[in-house]
């Protein structure tokens, strides 16, 4: 008896239990993608003054942007299925090393082809952080949290791209376009520090209380099965519940490669607008993609209140809600006035965030834990697809017909994916969650 007491007061020196860890650990997860966003959004602030400096055109910055855009597009699956079979912890900070790097490396460019060889490598290491996402979700919380996880999870895909124009602005301004992609870099690195220090898995975090690791694995899954990368990807293949996330995934990611890469470029453009007033309105979009990570799995619950409908359902009806509102990107075509333009792309920022973070709930929701990386891995893969094929048709029709026919084209696309979501993976059945 003394024996045991002794033991538990070891364990209790030694080990500081913190409550409510999950939600932690998500942050912990957060600032990282917060930081991937930062790295990556850099290239379209810096992109005007690039496109002077190295004299760099319309369609060679469509073609950056694509190099990025089609590593991204590859390396998501590869990427999700090494963290699926390697873990957490060792394959995003891996990939976090080798985006900071090649951040930093491109401020040593000299022309267009070298940013776009950089844009490759930093495409290929960050396309890690869509994967990373669905595995954080599925390994630290039960079902009954996971969408609230994910819209919580989603303000890390958009905090950094907001954040992104003022943090350049002022690294541009203290240390020129090249220091701000090595700042940027640095910050990445100091996040790999944290992640190697502070994360661990649910069985082996060592500030997981019991009680907390009994109610993460209340849903009795079973243990992950990890596959070879051809056959992972010929089982999910064979999923008709995979196209109807995938489909969706591929409609929605224009728009936000608009936001991400070209409303700078456009705001110059149409508005001609100075690199320190980018930076005062270009954040604003992002920040209502907040709004919308953070809002969408709450919606679910409203929907389960007010409606009866299941868990799925609520999912796939918040995700059918943003739809509606990417019809503000179609609007743009109707407004002169800059701060309309800002105020309906924010409408569409908001929007594509319930949708993308309801896509990412609905892979955790429909996919086991050894699978739910590489399956997100793939959803983004379609996702970038359609993003990759978008930026290019950007690069070589906005100087000749302007931005707004590719607004309204992307006020619609939405919708047609929810078509296909309604009819691959809504329940027929109403039956309580």
């Amino acid at each position: 008896m003394s024996q045991g007491v002794n033991n538990e007061l070891t364990v209790s020196k030694t080990r500081r239990v913190v409550k409510n860890l999950r939600w932690w650990v998500l942050v912990l997860f957060l600032l990282g993608v917060t930081v991937n966003y930062i790295t990556r959004n850099s290239l379209g602030i810096l992109a005007p003054e690039l496109k002077t400096e190295l004299g760099i055109t319309t369609e060679q910055y469509s073609w950056i942007v694509g190099a990025f855009q089609i590593a991204y597009t590859i390396f998501q699956p590869l990427c999700g299925w090494l963290i699926d079979v390697i873990g957490l912890k060792l394959g995003f900070m891996i990939c976090a090393c080798l985006w900071a790097v090649a951040c930093i490396a491109h401020a040593g460019a000299g022309s267009w082809l070298h940013i776009a060889l950089l844009r490759f490598g930093m495409g290929a290491s960050e396309a890690a952080a869509t994967p990373a996402n669905a595995k954080t979700i599925g390994e630290w919380f039960p079902k009954s949290e996971r969408p609230i996880a994910a819209g919580w999870a989603g303000v890390g895909f958009s905090i950094g791209a907001m954040l992104a124009p003022p943090i350049i602005y002022f690294a541009h301004a203290s240390f020129g376009w090249q220091g701000a992609f090595m700042f940027t870099g640095f910050l990445a690195l100091v996040w790999v520090v944290l992640w190697w220090l502070f994360y661990h898995n649910p069985e082996q975090h060592p500030n997981l209380s019991k009680e907390e690791l009994a109610y993460i694995q209340q849903d009795n899954e079973p243990p992950a099965v990890k596959l070879p990368f051809l056959k992972a990807l010929s089982n999910i293949s064979k999923n008709k519940r995979f196209y109807g996330i995938a489909i969706p995934a591929f409609m929605a990611e224009p728009a936000w490669a608009v936001m991400s890469f070209w409303v700078p470029l456009y705001l110059a453009k149409t508005y001609g607008m100075d690199l320190k007033q980018i930076a005062l309105f270009a954040w604003l979009p992002f920040l209502a993609a907040d709004l919308g990570s953070v809002a969408s799995g709450y919606l679910t619950k409203l929907y389960v209140r007010l409606f009866g409908f299941t868990r799925v359902n609520a999912v796939v009806a918040s995700s059918v809600s943003g739809a509606f509102l990417m019809l503000s990107l179609a609007m743009m075509a109707f407004t002169s006035n800059p701060y309309v333009a800002i105020a309906l792309i924010s409408i569409g920022g908001f929007g594509h965030q319930i949708i993308s973070c309801m896509l990412s709930a609905l892979v955790v929701e429909s996919f086991d834990r050894g699978q739910m990386a590489t399956v997100n891995g793939m959803r983004g893969s379609a996702a970038w697809i359609a993003s990759f094929i978008f930026s290019l048709i950007i690069g070589v029709t906005a100087d000749k017909i302007g931005f707004n026919p590719l607004f309204i084209a992307m006020g619609f696309f939405d919708l047609i994916g929810a078509v296909f979501l309604i009819a691959f993976i809504a329940e027929r059945r109403a039956k309580r969650a």
